[in-house]
């Protein structure tokens, strides 16, 4: 038995392979009783509490910070031994690359979970989580270029001059890409700023209809004439935009002309008849009324109103339930709306 273990492969010993191995199984054990009983209290406690970020970092421990520690444990068992010089270099290398591929995997998850806490904290959150699509891919790029770099850094090759010249190219590719970074940039403004999301009634000089999407470089909105508008996001960044949807409340102006025949008693009798046409309808506030001028051809009110809500259809029936309103209440009084006429007085000579 002496002899077996005394018996060598590679440098070592059957005893210290076998020392080796019993080493690794003690920690990889110390680390699945870890794992089985205090990181699963650590999930029923976190499951319990109103937060998530609790529940984050026991998945991230899970996910990232355990394998890690499963390959700390390989990595100093290995050591233990006598190793060549090739395999302790090709080992040198294994850990760098997985440990950068882990610390990679925990900062895309730490972005991610930072941008999808502000998309709930946010007033559409079903829009944001369309437009976080893009932002995520971008920043795991981002994340994922910084990390390769560090690791061929630590790997020994020179990366230097390929980063001069990167920069010497970079700026020939940002002069050449002037437009499309500026919608890049107009696109995170989108994003965090929020001046509209998906889903949302917009105009854009002349142009109006509802967000459709949202991506790095343009932004598309459906007209009400059903065709597809295809703004660049610098574009839309630029101008003076009106948003509907964000409207709580919606102002309404609109003029009546009566006759000149129309007596005085009942001139003074249409701004009440007028306020209780608009009282009576739900979601509509009187606010003013008065007799506004002389025209040409007739006696001009004016009248203000409000509605609640941005719905445009809402907003329509209610004015034409007004509008009925009025024209019953005109009709039982006698009064008349006036139209374009013209008299002709005509005098005779003798």
């Amino acid at each position: 038995m002496q002899d077996i273990l005394n018996h060598s492969f590679f440098n070592n010993t059957v005893f210290h392979y076998l020392s080796a191995l019993g080493m690794f199984l003690g920690g990889a054990t110390a680390v699945y009783v870890f794992k089985k009983y205090i990181l699963n209290q650590l999930k029923k406690w976190a499951a319990t509490t109103d937060t998530s970020i609790d529940d984050f970092l026991i998945i991230t421990m899970e996910k990232s910070l355990l394998p890690m520690v499963y390959f700390g444990v390989f990595y100093i068992v290995l050591h233990t031994l006598n190793l060549s010089e090739d395999f302790k270099h090709g080992l040198k290398i294994a850990a760098v690359v997985f440990i950068t591929i882990l610390v990679v995997r925990a900062i895309t998850s730490l972005v991610n979970f930072g941008l999808q806490l502000y998309i709930v904290d946010s007033v559409d959150s079903t829009s944001g989580e369309k437009q976080l699509k893009g932002i995520r891919g971008l920043a795991t790029f981002v994340i994922w270029m910084v990390a390769l770099a560090f690791l061929l850094d630590n790997l020994g090759i020179k990366i230097s001059a390929v980063v001069a010249g990167l920069g010497i190219g970079g700026i020939a590719v940002a002069l050449a890409a002037q437009a499309v970074l500026g919608d890049l940039f107009s696109y995170f403004v989108i994003f965090f700023d929020k001046p509209f999301t998906i889903g949302d009634f917009i105009i854009v000089g002349d142009k109006m209809g509802v967000v459709e999407y949202i991506g790095v470089k343009t932004t598309r909105i459906r007209a009400l004439g059903g065709e597809q508008l295809v703004f660049s996001n610098t574009d839309l960044t630029n101008s003076r935009l009106h948003n509907f949807k964000r409207m709580e409340q919606r102002r309404v102006v609109f003029k009546l002309g009566l006759t000149y025949q129309t007596p005085a008693e009942k001139l003074r009798r249409i701004p009440g008849i007028v306020k209780d046409a608009i009282e009576t309808q739900k979601d509509a506030t009187f606010d003013r009324g008065h007799f506004a001028s002389y025209g040409d051809f007739s006696l001009n009110f004016e009248f203000v109103y409000y509605v609640t809500g941005a719905d445009y259809n809402k907003y329509m029936d209610i004015q034409q339930a007004i509008n009925l309103t009025i024209f019953e209440s005109f009709e039982k009084e006698g009064v008349e709306f006036a139209y374009p006429t013209q008299t002709l007085f005509m005098a005779k000579n003798n």
